[in-house]
């Protein structure tokens, strides 16, 4: 027998998920997460699972791993100090930026602007030039070149980054500067701009090759930290790490280019989530993953999850491909509070976080959350996460009824029940940025709800949309660290072409795009994946000629090697712009940037199904609980999940408890159970 660990590091927990390859039984377990040191939380959590299972540690062949190291050292500002090499006259690349500043017309005069992540100090410029076509038209100084990087030397930067001007059409220069950083700074990981993005757009390529060196240190010392002691306390297996795109890096290819990574945590979610989706037969659905700290949302059509070509990590936009996936800072440990100024309750987005967390949680925290709010409404069980916690019901009440003044509420059932209308209405909000914003009306989808805290807020979510069903998949507390187990080795290429369709070919476009699967190809085989087995897709960015935007859209390769697919790739830009956009232009067709992703085939594991059942659920009964819900007491059933059978229906309002998560039916909704083991919760017509 063979085993895969998943695993996915949270702001609270740590979820971990062993999975039989060739069964397709599971395992899970549920720990605090440890900051100081996410490998710690990542171990105990391995070990746990296979204490569960029964399953020797050196019998694990792949961990595979969602993590949020790099968003994190961006966010509290604790990656490296980094050194930037310009071309002259393009020193204050990252100071002048886009001129964007968030918020309405008067934003920028309570905006803090955020400091660079390369300082004005260690930024310094060399003498060359390129033509935007890639002629040379000053040759590199290298002896001035030299004489600026010795002062990055006695600045004692811990990484170099190197994007200048036009290198994505020549990177002769940033070559070059490779060989001379090697001399001059050994041993100083060096990132340059024509290899992380060698796309045009001066800023937005600066930006996302700094930001590859700012947290290339961080990510490197902790990725050989895990393989070190994953190793040492007995797993063998092969390690990988979850991109931002959904796909796996191995190792080495995680260190070199860590800017992939920003968004892993989130993208595992939504691979498990498609899952269940698919699992469920819901093509159509929005992903809502609410944990401890955060709820991250995202739109998914026909199971394939809207890419987006740019990342947002707080107030900076970095050109790297992710899921597009919104976040919001609504989680279970998001704190209530009354602002003195306007009087009004607020929920987040401070959060307690792991320590000291809810005051439920008894491990100091005071303040009233998310989950306490949840506890003094009566939906959740003493005990979380399979024993990990133990609630502790009066100091949640206490909590929450430390605002009950300043509200002005008459009791501490309806502060609690304000708190989760808020924290609803807030992950409400994302979820508008990532369909109606886009031209999707989310009753056209489905809502997939998990996440230690989704499945509890996720019927009054779908209740708000008028998205249904809503799916609660099986292990959902878990999912993240599922996706991160049911997808692939990816990589992917691009660069600028600028041309204008009318003045191509199908064959000059079709060589464009094999040069770049050539270079996909080898990049995933230095990474040990075998080069003859990959699946290849194909996107260009195009725009109206003249136009300071770019659509992605997808290209169909055979039909290039037929004479055909230009028209096709208009037709398919005009149609997105006309949907988002209500309007075409009759300018020409321009093709900006070319791309090619390249994965490794997924393994099939199999999907276990349910016994049937007789559609009563009485079996799965283990009490009857009073709740607070829709303003006012009512009696629910309290079903054991794992003893619910496919065919049962429960009918709300009911709890349905499991070890990671806990699911709350409303009154008038009942959840039927799919033989997937997914919950589908719809209104109950009359």
């Amino acid at each position: 027998m063979t085993y895969r660990v998943g695993v996915d590091v949270g702001g609270t927990f740590t979820d971990v998920l062993l999975i039989n390859e060739n069964t397709g039984e599971t395992w899970r377990s549920k720990v605090p997460s440890t900051p100081e040191d996410q490998s710690i939380g990542v171990l105990y959590g391995i070990e746990k699972a296979c204490e569960i299972a029964g399953v020797p540690l050196n019998d694990v062949s792949h961990v595979q791993h969602g993590t949020t190291v790099a968003t994190n050292a961006i966010l509290e500002g604790k990656g490296a100090q980094v050194g930037l090499i310009t071309t002259g006259g393009f020193r204050q690349v990252l100071q002048i930026a886009r001129s964007y500043v968030p918020g309405g017309l008067a934003g920028w005069i309570i905006w803090p602007k955020p400091e660079p992540l390369a300082k004005l100090e260690n930024t310094i410029e060399v003498r060359e030039r390129i033509s935007t076509k890639g002629e040379i038209v000053d040759e590199l100084d290298e002896a001035d070149a030299r004489a600026q990087i010795a002062k990055l030397r006695e600045r004692g930067v811990a990484t170099v980054c190197v994007s200048l001007i036009n290198s994505f059409a020549n990177d002769a220069h940033e070559r070059r500067l490779i060989e001379i950083l090697a001399e001059e700074m050994p041993g100083v990981p060096v990132s340059i701009s024509s290899q992380v993005l060698p796309e045009m757009r001066e800023y937005e390529r600066t930006l996302t090759t700094v930001a590859n060196g700012y947290v290339q240190v961080q990510v490197g010392d902790y990725v050989r930290n895990l393989e070190r002691k994953i190793s040492d306390g007995g797993v063998d297996g092969e390690l990988a790490v979850l991109r931002s795109d959904g796909g796996l890096s191995a190792p080495i290819a995680a260190v070199e280019r860590p800017v992939s990574l920003l968004m892993s945590g989130p993208a595992g979610g939504v691979t498990g989530a498609t899952w269940a989706a698919r699992a469920a037969g819901q093509g159509d659905f929005l992903a809502f993953d609410m944990g401890g700290t955060s709820t991250d949302v995202a739109l998914v059509r026909d199971y394939k999850p809207q890419i987006a070509k740019d990342t947002k990590v707080g107030d900076l936009s970095i050109r790297v491909s992710s899921v597009d996936v919104r976040t919001v800072g609504a989680g279970g440990g998001s704190i209530a509070h009354v602002p003195e100024l306007t009087r009004a309750l607020r929920v987040g987005p401070q959060s307690a976080g792991a320590v000291p967390g809810p005051a439920a949680y008894d491990m100091g925290g005071t303040l009233p959350t998310v989950t306490d709010a949840n506890v003094v409404l009566g939906y959740l069980p003493a005990e979380l996460a399979g024993g990990e916690i133990h609630m502790n019901v009066e100091a949640a009440r206490a909590a929450v009824a430390s605002i009950q003044e300043a509200t002005g509420l008459d009791s501490v059932e309806a502060v609690a029940e304000g708190i989760v209308d808020i924290v609803n209405e807030n992950i409400l909000g994302a979820i508008r940025l990532v369909s109606v914003q886009k031209g999707h009306d989310p009753r056209d989808f489905a809502l997939v709800a998990f996440g230690g805290a989704g499945p509890l807020h996720g019927n009054s979510i779908g209740r708000l949309l008028g998205s249904w069903p809503v799916i609660i998949p099986p292990s959902p507390g878990v999912l993240n660290a599922y996706g991160d187990i049911m997808t692939s080795h990816r990589e992917e290429t691009g660069r600028t072409i600028l041309r204008e369709i009318a003045s191509m070919t199908s064959a000059e476009l079709a060589e464009e795009f094999d040069r770049l699967a050539d270079l996909t190809r080898e990049r995933l085989e230095r990474q040990g994946i075998d080069g003859s087995d990959l699946t290849f897709s194909h996107r260009a960015d195009v725009r109206y000629h003249g136009q300071g935007f770019e659509l992605t859209v997808d290209v169909d390769r055979a039909a290039l090697d037929n004479g055909g697919g230009l028209d096709a790739i208009a037709e398919a830009f005009d149609a997105e712009h006309q949907r988002l956009f209500s309007f075409l232009l009759d300018s020409g067709h321009e093709i900006v940037s070319l791309t090619v992703v390249a994965s490794s085939p997924v393994t099939e594991i199999p999907m276990i199904e349910l016994e049937s059942g007789s559609g009563d659920p009485r079996e799965a009964l283990l009490r009857t609980s009073e709740i607070w819900v829709d303003g006012g007491p009512h009696t629910a059933g309290v079903y054991d999940r794992e003893r619910l059978r496919a065919g049962d229906v429960v009918t709300g309002p009911a709890i349905i408890v499991e070890m990671d998560s806990t699911a709350l039916i409303l009154p008038e909704h009942a959840a039927t159970v799919h033989v997937s083991g997914a919950l589908l919760i719809q209104p109950v017509k009359e």
